[in-house]
């Protein structure tokens, strides 16, 4: 699969160009802030109408990279939906969508700070997911280590010769992984953001997403 592998508290990942995380030891696909529904909120909640397709978007987009590592677990870091009654007013048929992907499968939704409630949507409803070395979990948290979690949606900045170059990356030092959102309507924070600087060690790095992930100093210290 298309990837950058490394190392977390001894566990050999692969981030790969999608914005999954992608644990072979254990068959398991690691996605983070799906935000479905988001489309639906927005018009309920603000009256703006944005083009529906972003559910089936971000679940065409995760079904290929199960399709591709056959995954036996998967853990859905938080923010699954862009709120509780996104989740209750999906349509039927993308909810039998989400019913095939998890068939076969151990599907774990963590708890988030826009899903905080138990999802009526198969799987299974965890605050956190303790995994040996690793422990999941939706927002970081001080002191912890070998902790993988979401909710800020990082992004990362590089000058190439051509052109500024802005994209989704994962974050990660030796302690902890931040995950970039893999829903198709979140926006991003800049890596440079005072709380990423403060969250992650001086030797981090940034994986950007696309189609050659790789690996740079995480930018810092602008913002």
């Amino acid at each position: 699969m298309n990837g950058h592998s490394f190392t977390l508290a001894g566990a050999e990942l692969v981030a790969l160009g999608s914005g999954a995380l992608w644990w072979p030891e254990q068959q398991l696909m690691c996605v983070s802030d799906l935000h479905l529904g988001k489309s639906e909120r927005v018009a309920r909640r603000e009256g703006r109408a944005l083009p529906p397709y972003d559910t089936r978007d971000t679940l065409n987009r995760l079904a290929a990279d199960l399709a591709r590592s056959n995954a036996r677990t998967v853990v859905c870091l938080g923010d699954s939906f862009d709120d509780l009654g996104a989740a209750q007013a999906l349509p039927e048929d993308e909810r039998l969508w989400i019913s095939r992907l998890q068939a076969g499968r151990r599907w774990v939704w963590i708890e988030g700070n826009h899903d905080p409630g138990p999802l009526e949507m198969g799987g299974t409803h965890l605050a956190e997911l303790p995994r040996a070395p690793l422990t999941f979990r939706h927002m970081a948290q001080s002191g912890s280590s070998g902790e993988v979690s979401g909710h800020y949606h990082p992004k990362a900045e590089i000058l190439t010769r051509a052109r500024l170059i802005s994209r989704p990356a994962f974050l990660v030092d030796s302690d902890r992984l931040i995950l970039p959102s893999y829903g198709t309507y979140t926006g991003g924070l800049r890596s440079t953001s005072a709380v990423l600087s403060s969250l992650m060690r001086p030797e981090a790095q940034a994986i950007l997403t696309g189609p050659t992930p790789h690996a740079v100093p995480m930018p810092r210290g602008r913002d």
